[in-house]
Formats: C-alpha cells, sequence, structure tokens
C-alpha cells in the first residue's frame, strides 16, 4: 500500500511539474496567439518576394535543416497519453481535439531546438517569436524588416519529439511579443 501511495503522488507531482512547464511556455511565448498571422505572413512572403522589394538577407534553411524523415503523426508514440489531464487540459483551453493537443504538447516542448537553429542565422535581426495554437501549430519569428519573409518545416531531431514537423515562418514585421499571463494555477 505504501510503495503505491507513492507511485501516486509521485505521478501527481510529474503531471503537475508537466502542466507548471506547459504553462510557462504558454506564458512565455503567448497562447492567445491568432493563427491569422500565419496567413498575413503568407500574404507578406507574396509581397516581400515582388521585383519592387529591396534585397533583404535570406535564411538558409539548409542550414537549419536537422536531417530527420518526418514522422507519421496518426502512429507516433507521443510522451503523453491522448487521455492525460495534461492533453484535456490544452484541447479544453484552445478547443482542439485530443490528438491535435497531445501533439501540440510535445511539439511545443521541443521548439526551442528549431529556435535556436534558426537564431544562429539570424542573430540581430532576430526581434521576437510565437508558437500559435491551434489545429496546426506553427512557430513565428519576428524579425527586423531587412530580412525576407519565408516558411520552413523543420523536422524535430530530440529523442522527446523526434520527426514531428514544426512549422517555421519568417515574419519581418519588427513586431515585439505580447506575453499574456493565463491567471493563477489550481492545484
Amino acid at each position: 500500500m505504501i510503495n503505491n501511495q507513492k507511485g501516486n503522488s509521485m505521478a501527481k507531482r510529474l503531471i503537475s511539474m508537466m502542466v507548471i512547464a506547459t504553462a510557462s511556455m504558454w506564458t512565455l511565448t503567448g497562447c492567445d496567439n491568432a493563427t491569422d498571422s500565419v496567413d498575413a505572413t503568407e500574404k507578406t512572403a507574396e509581397t516581400a518576394t515582388g521585383p519592387s522589394a529591396p534585397a533583404a538577407d535570406t535564411i538558409d534553411w539548409s542550414l537549419v535543416d536537422s536531417g530527420e524523415k518526418p514522422a507519421d503523426p496518426t502512429n507516433y508514440k507521443y510522451p503523453f497519453a491522448i487521455d492525460s489531464q495534461n492533453v484535456r487540459d490544452y484541447a479544453d483551453y484552445f478547443k482542439v481535439d485530443a490528438a491535435t493537443a497531445q501533439h501540440n504538447l510535445t511539439v511545443s516542448m521541443a521548439s526551442n531546438e528549431a529556435l535556436s537553429k534558426a537564431l544562429d542565422q539570424l542573430s540581430e535581426t532576430y526581434v521576437s517569436h510565437e508558437l500559435t495554437d491551434g489545429n496546426e501549430m506553427t512557430l513565428i519569428i519576428h524579425t527586423t524588416p531587412d530580412v525576407a519573409a519565408s516558411r520552413y518545416d523543420y523536422v524535430l531531431s530530440d529523442d522527446f519529439a523526434k520527426g514531428l514537423v514544426l512549422p517555421i515562418v519568417i515574419q519581418p514585421d519588427g513586431k515585439k511579443g505580447d506575453v499574456k499571463a493565463h491567471g493563477e494555477m489550481v492545484e
């Protein structure tokens, strides 16, 4: 009985830590991100590449590429159970199905891998970044206007999310991030 209580206690602490870590990530990256910004990015990319656009620095995606092959997300062994409290909370908060919540939680926790590789090239042109929540999680990196808008599907290589795809959008709008708190955590 004592071992079972210890196991339950440790599981509760682990789940609490994962919820807190996820909430912290949402707070740091801004969870109220509208997916409209991806549409705006694609329009920006179209206008920035026109003949009247000034020459801009471009990111070399071959230097960012992880070399991993994309995994099939439908048969992926996610580190979060689809019926776990974290997945249910994410799905409720962002109004997505459990499979999307499970995928987004995993990708969001591994997103720093992609961000750090992109930042190696962007250095002083980097302004801010955000992860969109919803049906397609996207890492949007806001830069100074002298960087060309672009999009790239990054395949994560860390064991935690190996093979999952995180779309990256370079948005040269100079936008600083707006961090919004979600409120108190309930234990």
